[in-house]
């Protein structure tokens, strides 16, 4: 488990904001969705199907909104709606039903090439451990920079550019161990 440690003057931000939504500013909770809504995209990302991904997001954000008053320390907001994420991703994997997996060569009405490839390598991202897996999708799909991951989950900088470093080369060594041809990387860059 990573223990984080959010700045104290964005924490005292987000604690004002959750002040204020207690009181029924809806333009606070907007706040805080605008500041985390990102971040919970991203996690859940890591962890469900895409398709599934919009959907959970409203629904870890109701769930906050409805529980807003249980939150013991409203500073550490962004630490517990990322728990709410996790355990929501976890309840959605509890509660799906059975699937089966369709050929690869099937192709899907929308499917394009760098489409196919990026779902591909999203499943291998949800393959890494948890803090590689969480900081590449925020940085790759979310597009948030380093200081930006580390501002809204609570890591260090140094840890995520740790994350960003390890969990870049250990996708590059899956990414090429499934398609030598992609020798070098494949051209991602963190």
């Amino acid at each position: 488990m990573t223990v984080t440690q959010f700045s104290p003057a964005y924490a005292a931000e987000d604690a004002d904001l959750v002040s204020r939504a207690r009181t029924g500013n809806d333009a606070a909770f907007s706040d805080l969705y605008r500041r985390y809504g990102r971040v919970v995209h991203g996690l859940l990302l890591a962890r469900i199907p895409a398709a599934d991904v919009d959907d959970l997001v409203q629904e870890v954000f109701l769930t906050a909104w409805r529980r807003l008053d249980s939150l013991r320390d409203p500073a550490a907001f962004g630490g517990w709606l990322a728990m709410i994420a996790r355990n929501r991703a976890a309840d959605f994997h509890r509660r799906a039903t059975e699937s089966v997996e369709l050929p690869d060569t099937l192709e899907a009405r929308d499917a394009t090439a760098a489409r196919v490839e990026a779902l591909a390598v999203l499943e291998v991202v949800r393959r890494l451990p948890d803090a590689y897996r969480e900081t590449l999708v925020l940085r790759l799909v979310e597009g948030m920079s380093g200081p930006e991951i580390a501002e809204r989950t609570g890591l260090t900088a140094a840890s995520v550019r740790v994350n960003l470093h390890r969990g870049m080369k250990l996708l590059r060594e899956k990414l090429d161990a499934i398609a030598p041809e992609r020798a070098g990387g494949g051209g991602l860059k963190a």
